[in-house]
């Protein structure tokens, strides 16, 4: 995901329209992996380096919580706990990956490569939240 990229969907006039953008593209990457998880836990466990047990929870786990992001993103005005709690869920997931990566997890080079990606996408979500929340209360004073 490049910055210009991040950009274009965050231009906008409306207060709101961007948080709500990217809450969208959270839920529609988070849910896009689960579902993929769920589908191909075997295949990708093999390529990964994770065990399809593992690739199974994640993927139902992820599968979920791209919904509750999608429900949240669909309302008119997300409410700032909500995203307040998407930003904190996505920065945990970030340092979790990571730590799993450095404590726990024996991937393939392939699954490294993959943790870390996606922990600092999922960073990023984060970070384009939170900025586009702050806008939107700005907006509002």
């Amino acid at each position: 995901m490049s910055a210009t990229y991040l950009a274009a969907l965050a231009r906008t006039r409306e207060p709101g329209v961007a948080l709500r953008r990217f809450l969208a593209l959270d839920a529609t990457v988070t849910g896009a992996n689960g579902l993929a998880y769920l589908a191909l836990s075997g295949p990708l466990g093999d390529l990964l380096g994770a065990g399809s047990g593992l690739l199974l929870g994640l993927g139902a786990a992820l599968a979920l919580y791209g919904a509750a992001v999608g429900l949240l993103a669909g309302r008119r005005e997300p409410s700032a706990t909500g995203v307040r709690t998407v930003v904190a869920a996505n920065l945990t997931w970030a340092v979790l990956s990571l730590a799993a990566l450095a404590l726990w997890l024996s991937p393939t080079t392939a699954g490294a490569v993959w943790t870390v990606a996606q922990a600092l996408a999922v960073a990023g979500f984060a970070l384009a939240q939170h900025q586009s929340l702050r806008e939107r209360q700005s907006a509002r004073s």
